[in-house]
């Protein structure tokens, strides 16, 4: 089994990265956060998980362990494939994941390409025990409607989806803007 990688980045595709080890390069199917910060030329680790199949072995990396453990967790529940799990750690950090699945916030799951009410409901019931321990007051921030369409029209504009996030973060929560409105500040955060 291979439980990490640590080369040179030779490639950058869109769900992927290629990386040198030792004059071998590994195809590594990446979140989006960790192939938007990547660089071709530089070096990377990543914590890895080697799905065998009839077909292929595939490589799936992760720029933390916390990433890697709640990928695990996802492919544990019946009907989430590694595609899916992928999915689910490209819509949210780690952290904010585990607070949606112990709050049982199944609609945050279903605002995933890919994930239905059924299998949002299977993740909450699978692994609301499983995810730690969350304050039962603490506010859970997850991305709504209009946060999608802010991400996607900042997406189209060229931005990467890391950059796209952290525009959204700076905007004031507690306001009830309207999407042009929220698109127009971030892209005002772009110009600072």
């Amino acid at each position: 089994m291979i439980a990490h990688l640590r080369g040179t980045i030779d490639f950058i595709g869109k769900d992927h990265l290629i990386i040198d080890v030792g004059g071998m390069g590994y195809r590594v199917f990446v979140p989006a956060a960790v192939r938007d910060a990547a660089q071709t030329g530089r070096l990377i680790e990543l914590a890895t998980h080697l799905q065998i199949r009839d077909d292929a072995w595939v490589l799936f990396g992760f720029g933390t362990p916390a990433e890697l453990e709640l990928f695990e967790l996802l492919l544990g529940v019946t009907g989430v494939g590694a595609r899916t799990a992928l999915a689910v750690l490209n819509a949210a950090p780690p952290e904010r994941l585990r607070e949606a699945i112990a709050h049982e916030q199944a609609e945050v799951l279903t605002r995933v390409p890919g994930i239905g009410p059924k299998t949002a409901k299977s993740i909450v019931f699978h692994l609301k025990d499983k995810v730690g321990i969350v304050t039962p007051d603490a506010e859970i921030q997850y991305l709504t409607d209009q946060d999608t369409e802010v991400i996607g029209a900042l997406t189209a504009l060229g931005y990467s989806v890391v950059e796209a996030q952290r525009a959204l973060a700076s905007l004031p929560r507690d306001e009830a803007l309207e999407v042009e409105e929220k698109i127009r500040q971030a892209l005002a955060y772009f110009a600072k």
